[in-house]
């Protein structure tokens, strides 16, 4: 199963468009929004047709029924969902892969820097960059996620 993966529109909506206009995004089966704004996953899902998990981020008001973490299961894989701010994911990401062993989970999804990463252990840990406002490169990006059960997932980060 493919998923994709999104963090830190802030509001910049218009960037979906480009993202789902490239090769393979169509095909993403759900969608993975990491905060910073949690609403703007309302406009991912018009837009894909699909599914959109979300959780808030350090802006994000109160949504209801959104909240700071959530675990997915998709494809015999648990995913644990947050925005990484309550994690110190500024400094390093034990503490959330740690908050993901202890949900269960063999992912961890995250945003909040600004910058993509891909950490592979015991627990994958993944963070999209912004796919509005990045630091790490000048383009946004976002990742699309193969899962199958009994594997390790293939990543793929994409630039748009």
């Amino acid at each position: 199963m493919r998923i994709g993966i999104v963090s830190d529109s802030h509001g910049d909506v218009r960037v979906f468009n480009d993202m789902l206009a490239v090769h393979g995004a169509a095909e993403a089966e759900l969608w993975l929004h990491a905060g910073d704004f949690a609403p703007d996953a309302d406009d991912l899902e018009l837009l894909s047709g699909r599914r959109v998990v979300r959780v808030l981020g350090n802006c994000d008001l109160f949504v209801d029924g959104v909240y700071d973490e959530t675990v997915v299961e998709v494809a015999g894989h648990r995913i644990f969902l947050t925005h990484g701010h309550l994690f110190n994911v500024r400094f390093d990401t034990e503490l959330l892969a740690e908050a993901a062993r202890t949900a269960g989970a063999d992912i961890a999804v995250y945003g909040h820097t600004h910058v993509a990463l891909v950490e592979h252990g015991d627990v994958t840990v993944l963070n999209p960059g912004s796919i509005a406002r990045p630091r790490d490169e000048q383009r946004g990006s976002f990742m699309l996620v193969d899962l199958n059960a009994g594997e390790s997932p293939h990543v793929n980060l994409i630039r748009i």
